[in-house]
């Protein structure tokens, strides 16, 4: 792949001006080479492996980003779901969880995903213990993330995972409780989970991944908010989309630049661009103040469900034009909590949780980094997660939640989490109950369009 001197300018511009980023470089490691009789062994395995393949992965990365001109945000670290390794081990499934963090501290990363199960049509004995220790392992490391992935468009949706994962969520909160329910940042419960995505807190390595992989993450709503604030305002929609295309292709040639560049210089293949348009609290790099630029009073309001839908469309058309690697969830992303953007507009009222709901039909993911008062109870909590289920079960696409009831908190207060992921104001949920409905367990079944072959 070439790149034209305009090319690099442009790129360059964009860097300096308008927040671009690579949001991570993520290593997709296999442990599947790493089972045991017992969990000490599997993680003595998993930390020496980690602490092998990964060793120079941080130092390469930030040489590149010195070396191209483009910040590269976070190194980061995607492994096998664990509760595959763990199967018929002996032993404490925490002792495993802390091995994995302390190797992803040696290499220097800043996050390692995969400890996680995917259960989306039932789970063994093993697997229901190993989501148990979820909350635990969550609340005594630093850097690991967790997942699980309880519904698929083939299954349908495993509802005894959900509501098992209502409980963990509110675990988590409590055992992080000084900290506003911090762990529950660390943990997404997805429909339709991808094995190549590059972005926490869901990543994991496949199994029909390769042994190790380079994955990318692109940034950049900042670069798109530039071009769309200094649009014509009476611009068509189609010559606004065309020109959100454009600039994404260019936002995807850059990063698979870095990629390639860094799978080369570790000897590892290339996998995957993901281009999604992940924002951050810094003013201006965010998807709410894209939408709001379209021409909205705030995000939230009427009409911006087809804002977001033509935003995300664009993305990934650009992407497909510049690069036949893209995976991942590419499209864009609406964690609250880290876009300055949406802060505002919930705090203004315009944007409700049954609009973020709404939204998610049509964008990359699902409802992420919501925050809701404390006193919201655990099935309450798996009714909104089983909604989001449906969505990606329906649509065939990828959808998740990552939510945090912040203990002690109630609505319109703040919980400050810091760094990229932000503030987040607490929203309301529906007071009325969903726990008859929960409490029924068993599976949703698959939809009849699933009966494809």
């Amino acid at each position: 792949m070439e790149y034209s001197q305009a090319e690099i300018l442009q790129t360059v511009a964009m860097t300096e001006m308008e927040h671009l980023d690579v949001r991570t470089v993520t290593l997709g490691l296999s442990l599947r080479d790493c089972s045991g009789e017992s969990i000490s062994t599997v993680a003595e395995k998993a930390s020496q492996k980690i602490r092998t393949v990964a060793a120079h992965l941080v130092e390469v990365v930030d040489e590149i980003g010195n070396e191209i001109g483009i910040k590269i945000a976070n190194k980061r670290i995607a492994i096998t779901p664990v509760s595959m390794i763990t199967e018929g081990a002996r032993g404490n499934v925490i002792d495993l969880a802390r091995a994995v963090d302390e190797a992803a501290a040696a290499v220097g990363v800043d996050f390692i995903g995969g400890y996680s199960a995917l259960v989306q049509k039932g789970a063994t004995n093993s697997e229901s213990e190993f989501l148990d220790s979820i909350p635990e392992a969550l609340s005594v490391t630093q850097r690991l993330c967790s997942s699980v992935n309880a519904a698929t468009t083939r299954a349908g949706i495993n509802m005894d995972a959900v509501a098992q994962v209502g409980r963990i969520i509110k675990d988590a909160a409590e055992r992080t409780r000084d900290h506003g329910g911090i762990a529950c940042a660390k943990f997404v419960c997805f429909a339709n989970a991808v094995e190549d995505n590059p972005f926490m807190a869901g990543a994991f390595h496949g199994v029909g991944e390769p042994e190790a992989v380079i994955n990318v993450g692109v940034s950049g709503p900042g670069v798109v908010h530039h071009a769309v604030r200094h649009a014509a305002r009476d611009l068509p929609l189609q010559e606004l989309a065309e020109n959100i295309k454009k600039l994404s292709f260019k936002l995807a040639r850059a990063g698979e630049l870095i990629g390639r560049t860094a799978a080369k210089r570790l000897g590892l293949p290339f996998g995957i661009i993901d281009l999604s348009l992940a924002p951050t609290p810094v003013p201006g790099d965010s998807v709410a103040n894209i939408i709001e630029a379209m021409g909205f009073e705030r995000a939230g309001t009427h009409g911006t469900t087809a804002a977001l839908a033509l935003l995300t469309d664009a993305v990934k058309k650009g992407g497909a034009m510049a690069s036949g690697s893209v995976g991942g969830m590419s499209g864009a992303f609406i964690p609250v909590s880290e876009d300055a953007g949406m802060i505002d507009a919930t705090l203004a009222g315009a944007l409700s949780l049954d609009k973020l709901e709404a939204w998610t039909s049509v964008c990359s993911v699902g409802i992420d980094m919501v925050a809701v008062p404390g006193s919201t109870s655990a099935e309450t909590i798996a009714a909104i997660i089983a909604d989001e289920m449906a969505i990606g079960v329906m649509n065939n696409k990828t959808t998740a939640v990552r939510i945090i009831p912040v203990p002690g908190r109630d609505v319109g207060e703040i919980v400050e989490f810091g760094g990229l992921l932000g503030s987040a104001p607490i929203m309301a949920v529906n007071r009325f109950s969903s726990s008859e409905f929960i409490q029924r367990g068993g599976r949703i079944p698959a939809p009849i369009h699933s009966l494809r072959n």
